[in-house]
């Protein structure tokens, strides 16, 4: 081999080894970029987590408050269901009072007591459901205790009498109304 072929050789070599490293390089570069991207996703999907996570715990927060507030609010709904009778009686006990001298002392005594029942009953949330005769009968609203002919033709399917009174606890009701119904 002559020198010149020796020479074309080595730069042969030289070229080939300079291609190598740079596709090497290149390489390089592209895992470069392709590690930088896989963090950028990597980071992009903790992003997505962290902010999902913390919008549903933000729920979580939000619906334990207003149930713990539901909670308060009609704690006392079993007491309230159980003064219900009592205050029935008073009622019954009012309208049977006659209104002679001798027992106007005991219907003032019982009027009294029956008011103060009512008021501090009013305070902790309790509320009358107005029912008024004449008005048009709703299930949801009115329990139906029994039918009787209509006095008139326009009180059919009318509530024609209240034999309960019904109550709210805030705004759910404890005691629907019980009432006659036009057949």
């Amino acid at each position: 081999m002559s020198k010149k072929d020796k020479a074309n050789d080595i730069e042969k070599e030289q070229l080939d080894t300079l291609q190598s490293e740079a596709v090497e390089v290149e390489d390089q570069v592209v895992e470069e970029q392709t590690v930088e991207e896989k963090l950028q996703s990597e980071l992009k999907q903790e992003k997505d987590k962290f902010l999902r996570l913390f919008a549903e715990f933000e729920n979580y927060k939000r619906r334990t408050s207003k149930e713990r507030m539901e909670l308060f609010s009609t704690a006392s709904e079993d007491v309230m269901k159980t003064l219900l009778p009592v205050l029935d009686d008073f009622e019954r006990a009012l309208s049977h009072i006659d209104d002679d001298k001798e027992a106007e002392a005991l219907r003032k005594g019982v009027l009294l007591i029956y008011n103060k029942l009512v008021s501090t009953l009013e305070q902790k949330g309790l509320k009358i459901v107005a029912v008024e005769k004449g008005e048009a009968f709703n299930a949801d609203n009115h329990e139906a205790i029994t039918q009787i002919p209509a006095p008139t033709a326009d009180l059919k399917g009318k509530v024609i009498d209240v034999i309960e009174k019904g109550y709210k606890l805030g705004e759910k009701v404890i005691r629907f109304p019980k009432v006659v119904i036009g057949q």
